[in-house]
Order: structure tokens, then sequence, then C-alpha cells
């Protein structure tokens, strides 16, 4: 059994618990290339700014849909 294995197997053993995108694309690195203390900081940080850009992108989204609100009609006289 690899080292993926084993930790893939612990994992699901949580009922109901994800990991993030982020840290499965760092398992994968790590796996890979075998990172140093160094890089696994690096991507440490790298995964709160992704994370910061997603609720940037939610944020954005959110104060979109609540500007346009109802669109109001248009006055017609009426005789």
């Amino acid at each position: 059994m690899t080292d993926y294995q084993t930790k893939e197997q612990s994992g699901s053993a949580r009922a109901g618990e994800r990991r993030c995108l982020c840290c499965e694309v760092m398992d994968r690195l790590e796996e890979c290339f075998g990172v140093t203390p160094a890089v696994r900081e690096h991507l440490a940080n790298s995964r709160i700014e992704f994370l910061k850009a997603i609720r940037e992108l939610i944020d954005q989204r959110i104060t979109q849909l609540s500007n346009k609100g109802p669109q109001q009609g248009t006055k017609v006289p009426v005789e």
C-alpha cells in the first residue's frame, strides 16, 4: 500500500469530512517532488490567498445580485 492510499483510507474514515482542493494539490506535489519545508510554507500561503480570491468572487457576485433589485416599471399617463 502506498502512502497516498494510506492517507486516502484514513481520510475517508472520517464521516463527512472533505478536504479543500488546495490541500489535495499540495499532497500531489509532495508525492511527485518531495517538497522542502520552505516549499510547503509557500504552498500554505498560496492556499490562503486562493481562498481569499474565492471569497472576493463570492462577495462581488452578492453585491451584483443585491444591487439589481426589483426593476421599476415606466410611468404611463392615464387619460
